[in-house]
C-alpha cells in the first residue's frame, strides 16, 4: 500500500506552507503527483519533495503550477510573498535544520573535518564561507541558541578528532581565536572533546548531528559530498547513536581536550 503524505504543518516554516499550499491547489484540481508532473517540466520526485517541505524550489515551478491548477496565480503569489527574490543564505538541503536545532534539547555532534558550525568564531565563518556576509550572519545567528535563557539552550556535546585542530582556516591569528575559544567554551551545558590523533574510531565516514526535541522525538543530519541528509527513520537514528557512544570512548574528558587544543595553540598556532 502506498504510504499516506507526510503531514505538514504550515506554520512550522516557510516551505511547509508553501509545500503545503501546492499539494492542497493539486488535491483540489484532482491530479496526483504522477499527473502534474506529465504536464509541468518538474519531475514526481521533485514535486513529492516540495510537497513535502524538503526542498526550495525556483519561482519557476509555482508559475508552471499555477497554469496547469488553475490557481489564478496562488502560487506564484506566495512564493513571492514567502521567498521574494532573496538567495537563500543556507543551501537547500540545511534549510530545515536551524528550525531543528532550536526546538533541540540535546545535539549531540561528530564534525571531522572543521569546527561546527554553532561554534564558529565570525573569522573562522568568514574564511570557510569565502566573506559571504549573507551566509555569515545567517551562520552566527545560529549560536543564539546556546547563549538564550528561555527556554535553556541545548545540551551540546561536540565531539571532533585532533587534526581539526591542525587544518589552517584563516591564518595563524583566526586559528589561535577560534582554537582559544574551543579551549574555553564549555559550561555545565556544552562540551567539547577531542579524540587525539591516531586513536582508532568509526568516525571515518563524514560528519552528523545527533538531535532530540523536547518531546522526545529525534532527527539527525548526516553530511555527504554532495549535500546532506535529514534522517528521522528509527533504524537510522540507532545507527548513528551506536556510532556516536563508539566515538566518544576515544575522546578525552573535556578538560584533558582543553589542555590538547591549548597545547596545540602553543605548538602550531603561536609565532
Amino acid at each position: 500500500m502506498p504510504q499516506p503524505p507526510k503531514l505538514l504543518t504550515p506554520s512550522n516554516s516557510p516551505l511547509d506552507l508553501f509545500g503545503s499550499e501546492v499539494r492542497r491547489y493539486r488535491v483540489l484540481a484532482n491530479y496526483s503527483i504522477k499527473q502534474l508532473a506529465a504536464k509541468i517540466p518538474y519531475s514526481p520526485s521533485f514535486i513529492g519533495v516540495v510537497e513535502r517541505a524538503e526542498s526550495h524550489c525556483e519561482r519557476a515551478f509555482a508559475e508552471h503550477c499555477d497554469a496547469v491548477l488553475d490557481t489564478k496565480e496562488a502560487l506564484s503569489h506566495l512564493h513571492d510573498g514567502l521567498f521574494g527574490n532573496k538567495r537563500d543564505a543556507f543551501p537547500e538541503w540545511f534549510r530545515k535544520w536551524p528550525g531543528v536545532e532550536e526546538e533541540a534539547d540535546t545535539l549531540q555532534v561528530y564534525e571531522p573535518t572543521v569546527v561546527y558550525g554553532l561554534l564558529q568564531k565570525e573569522e573562522y565563518a568568514s574564511a570557510l564561507l569565502f566573506g559571504d556576509h549573507e551566509a555569515i550572519d545567517a551562520r552566527l545567528a545560529r549560536q543564539a541558541i546556546l547563549t538564550r535563557t528561555d527556554p535553556k539552550p541545548p545540551r551540546l556535546v561536540y565531539v571532533l578528532p585532533e587534526v581539526v585542530l591542525w587544518y589552517d582556516v584563516g591564518g595563524a591569528d583566526v586559528m589561535r581565536a577560534q582554537l582559544q575559544y574551543l579551549a574555553e567554551v564549555s559550561t555545565p551545558r556544552l562540551s567539547v572533546q577531542v579524540i587525539p590523533n591516531g586513536q582508532p574510531h568509526p568516525g571515518n565516514q563524514g560528519a552528523f548531528v545527533l538531535a532530540t526535541l523536547s518531546d522526545g522525538s529525534e532527527i539527525a543530519l548526516a553530511e555527504t559530498a554532495a549535500r546532506g541528509i535529514m534522517m528521522e527513520a528509527r533504524e537510522d537514528i540507532s545507527r548513528l547513536k551506536d556510532r556516536f557512544a563508539a566515538i566518544c570512548t576515544q575522546a578525552l574528558p573535556v578538560s584533558m581536550s582543553g589542555d590538547l587544543i591549548n597545547r596545540t595553540i602553543e605548538e602550531k598556532w603561536t609565532p
